[in-house]
């Protein structure tokens, strides 16, 4: 009768340190935490402590029409940009840019979330809307994923707007003057008062000087 006790009383035990074991090894594959730096870039989630890039209008200002018309090739399956060109899957495009968003395009059916929007087609709106279109009208029939490359948007959006549009570009806003003058002024100040330390110093380190001896009379 004792034989059979320890024997179930060793089992127990060595159950449970198996399951103690098991819970242990388990915490550490299974550690959810997040990694200091991303191994690769998920769409959507945003590496901690990014800096931001350049300005949409930066980008604009800069951006090659030529490239843009190469990324629009990824669009020629739904859409033509010619001047009284047809609809297709998705609308015709020509003369978009400052369009009102969702509306006309000769009677295309639009989605309720897109025609709902409201708004026009501006650069800002046109850049939301090729980053992901589900995001800037949820519920669209658009089943493109959008572009993850600010340069490439910037590009197609440039492209775009020279077939029929020829919207003014958006300006590209500098630091204001009051600042930068603050800048020049802080950059002065910081210079003449290292000018004065170190006068300070040399005009001490002479008065600690020792004397020179007096000629022999």
């Amino acid at each position: 009768m004792d034989g059979k006790l320890n024997t179930i009383f060793g089992w127990t035990l060595f159950g449970g340190v198996v399951a103690l074991g098991l819970s242990s090894i388990s915490g550490q594959i299974f550690d959810m935490e997040r990694p200091e730096e991303l191994g690769y870039v998920i769409q959507g989630v945003e590496e901690e402590g990014g800096a931001e890039g350049p300005s949409l209008a930066m980008l604009l200002s800069t951006a090659d029409v030529a490239k843009g018309e190469a990324v629009f090739a990824k669009c020629i399956a739904c859409h033509t940009i010619d001047q009284g060109g047809p609809n297709g899957i998705g609308p015709n495009l020509y003369g978009t840019m400052g369009e009102p968003i969702g509306q006309g395009k000769a009677g295309f059916a639009f989605s309720s979330a897109l025609s709902g929007h409201g708004g026009t087609w501006t650069f800002e709106n046109m850049d939301a809307w090729l980053t992901s279109p589900r995001n800037f009208a949820n519920g669209t029939k658009m089943s493109f994923a959008g572009l993850s490359n600010p340069e490439d948007r910037a590009n197609i959006i440039a492209y775009l707007n020279t077939m029929g549009s020829n919207l003014p570009l958006p300006a590209v806003v500098e630091a204001p003057a009051d600042e930068a003058a603050e800048g020049e002024e802080g950059a002065e100040v910081a210079a003449e008062t290292e000018a004065e330390v170190a006068a300070d110093a040399t005009e001490a380190a002479e008065a600690e000087a020792p004397a020179e001896a007096a000629p022999a009379e």
